[in-house]
């Protein structure tokens, strides 16, 4: 099977603008193709994780990737999706959260030997000058096809700024940019990328000939049991970053997936063959556990590395074995974090980073949620001394995911 029909197999395609021939691109590995990663963290999440596979996809088919952080478009703020504006981050901020991709990114996309390339957008976008933009850009827009986009909408009922509204103006100029400059001829992105998409192929279109081989396609948005984006749980992204999320969360995060989604996610984000994935679309019951296991493992194991995988695997399985695990994500108290002698389960929940407020503790005590080594905690007062979270220490439990282990220093 070509890498194309693989792709389309794997449900991983939502919309393109010629198929056969971008079909016909990415099949014999001439397709130079870029996917943007504005910096609004100083770390990748799971959402950017499925663009990364893709990535790593093509390039193993001899397609060469240019992953494009928006330093530029990062001050700004890409208003799809969102019902309100993005907080504005300063250069400092967005230089540290770069410097952060870049290091991530590696990980995944081999950049050696000009294999793919790394390349920052506020190169061109902050010293442009805004005259010259409005008469040799802005004058290819039309302001009624733009107010149409399906990535406006959501904005345009709180109001949508005249900032993010030049959003899909500056995206379009990427394009025109790496075209030009760098052979770039497809783009990929989310599937609510697509208004933006294919305004950058129409202003290339427009500035360089009708006859100009360039293509769009947009890739289908994962989405988990709740419809919520990939990678967004309620407490927050699924984080790269091991600092911000622990390769035991990451792993327990798709050990978690409903079971309507784990094949889905098998087929879009792991390296399995088809024909071994395929086999597993007749499994039920305790067998989608065991594929759960699967995708838990092959993800952190592309993530983290296979001796974290490792590490996770062994520690999920004795969690729901025996009640404890060795290598979960550990928090540690000390003398400081009592109060007369003694912390109350509402301060644990709290420094254990399983309910952000003690008032949201105190629901989760209320409501039967909390446990501490496998015994229920109903009791919102209940104290504990530092010695009883000696040399082993003991696992707080909240809900049937978040686990941490409790230990004295």
């Amino acid at each position: 099977m070509k890498i194309y029909d693989e792709l389309v197999a794997r449900g991983l395609i939502a919309q393109v603008t010629n198929e056969e021939q971008i079909k016909e691109l990415i099949n014999e590995g001439k397709a130079t193709f870029y996917i943007g990663f504005d910096p609004t963290a100083d770390s990748l999440h799971v959402g950017h994780f499925m663009a990364l596979c893709l990535m790593k996809r093509l390039q193993m088919a001899g397609n060469k990737p240019i992953a494009l952080l928006g330093g530029g478009t990062g001050m700004i703020g890409d208003p799809s999706g969102r019902t309100d504006m993005r907080t504005m981050m300063t250069k400092e901020t967005i230089e540290h959260n770069i410097a952060c991709f870049k290091k991530q990114m590696s990980r995944f996309i081999d950049f050696s030997d000009g294999k793919a390339l790394m390349v920052n957008n506020a190169d061109w976008l902050l010293d442009l000058n805004y005259i010259d933009l409005l008469r040799e850009v802005g004058a290819c827009f039309s302001v009624n096809t733009m107010l149409r986009a399906e990535c406006y909408k959501q904005r345009m009922e709180k109001g949508l700024s005249f900032l993010e509204f030049n959003y899909m103006i500056m995206q379009a100029y990427d394009f025109l940019e790496l075209y030009k400059n760098y052979g770039c001829n497809l783009q990929f992105g989310g599937d609510d990328q697509w208004s933006n998409m294919l305004a950058g192929r129409e202003l290339i279109r427009r500035k360089m000939g009708d006859n100009t081989n360039v293509n769009a396609m947009t890739i289908t948005l994962l989405l988990n049991s709740e419809g919520k984006k990939m990678g967004k749980t309620q407490s927050g992204a699924v984080w790269l970053d091991p600092n911000k999320t622990s390769p035991f969360d990451f792993y327990q995060y798709w050990r978690n997936v409903a079971d309507a989604d784990v094949l889905k996610c098998i087929r879009m984000l792991t390296f399995l063959p088809l024909e071994e994935i395929n086999k597993m679309d007749s499994w039920e019951g305790s067998q989608l556990n065991e594929a759960k296991n699967i995708l838990a493992y092959e993800l952190t194991k592309l993530v983290h590395g296979e001796e974290e995988a490792e590490k996770a695997k062994k520690a999920s399985l004795a969690l729901f074995s025996q009640g404890a695990a060795a290598d979960m994500p550990e928090c540690r108290i000390t003398e400081d974090d009592l109060r007369d002698g003694s912390i109350d389960i509402l301060g644990l929940l709290v420094k254990g980073g399983l309910a952000p407020t003690r008032s949201e503790a105190r629901r989760n005590v209320q409501q039967g949620g909390v446990n501490l080594d496998g015994e229920k905690v109903s009791d919102p007062k209940a104290s504990f001394g530092l010695d009883e979270f000696k040399d082993e220490g003991k696992v707080l439990k909240r809900g049937k995911k978040k686990f941490i282990r409790i230990i004295a220093e």
